[in-house]
């Protein structure tokens, strides 16, 4: 098939009267253009006692301990940072950034848990690393790629994901969803989203799934848009970029031929 190219549990609510807090390690609430971001402390920088009930005292504080300068249903971005939090933990966070009337929409982090955790529970996810960003142009992209992120999930229509290395799902892709890596993209089961697969800039990359019908496709700079008129028949296939631009090939065929995966 070829497509068309072009190059746990929280408590209460009621803020803490006394809480003092050290400026170096508070949890941060601040506007950013449309978005607010919710910034977590960095675990280096918290005092050694420090656990979630600290931060989650220090969250209510920001929400209902002062002024409300943002508009109703202000969509948040939780700067988690290497917070290790789970689904419980988001859901809190989430639940008490909708009593003042906000809404939790993408969680980036450098935590595989958390990231895991955050994309599982339906939250657009952007996994960074200390070494490698996507926005970077390294001078040897595979030497830096992160470890494989691995989601057993259906990303679900405007929910993206995102992380500097191969993404591996174990599910479909909704269209509407996004899933946009630095290494490889494989989906077991239908790709009908956007997939961008070596987004630091690597043509080398590949995109697999079992059923190949997505809204579109991109490897590093390169583009491929679906085909007006859908196959009769599906196949487990491989799209990997030519000369002539990104081509689509059944991966029985594909793997006489190639590696299916970077060394």
């Amino acid at each position: 098939m070829n497509f068309d190219s072009d190059q746990q549990s929280p408590v209460s609510t009621v803020p803490p009267s006394n809480l003092a807090v050290d400026c170096q390690t508070q949890v941060h609430l601040k506007p950013d253009g449309e978005r607010l971001l919710l910034i977590l402390p960095p675990t280096a920088d918290m005092p050694g006692a420090a656990s979630w009930s600290d931060l989650w005292e220090q969250l209510k504080l920001r929400l209902f301990g002062g002024d409300r300068f943002w508009q109703a249903q202000c969509p948040v971005h939780l700067m988690a940072g290497d917070q290790l939090l789970d689904g419980m933990k988001l859901q809190a966070i989430a639940d008490a950034l909708g009593e003042v009337q906000l809404q939790l929409l993408r969680v980036h982090t450098s935590r595989r848990q958390t990231a895991v955790a955050a994309a599982t529970a339906g939250y657009s996810v952007e996994q960074q690393s200390a070494t490698y960003s996507l926005n970077q142009t390294p001078t040897a992209p595979a030497q830096l790629l992160a470890d494989p992120l691995y989601l057993q999930m259906t990303v679900r229509s405007g929910v993206e994901i995102r992380h500097p290395g191969t993404i591996a799902i174990v599910g479909d892709l909704n269209p509407g969803g996004a899933v946009i890596a630095a290494g490889d993209i494989l989906i077991w089961g239908s790709l009908r989203g956007i997939a961008h697969a070596g987004a630091n800039g690597n043509r080398s990359c590949r995109i697999m799934a079992l059923k190949m019908e997505p809204t579109q496709l991109r490897i590093a700079d390169a583009v491929a848009r679906a085909p007006e008129m859908p196959p009769n028949h599906f196949y487990p296939e491989v799209a990997y970029v030519t000369p002539q631009g990104i081509r689509i090939a059944r991966a029985s065929d594909f793997s006489k031929t190639h590696l299916l995966l970077n060394s």
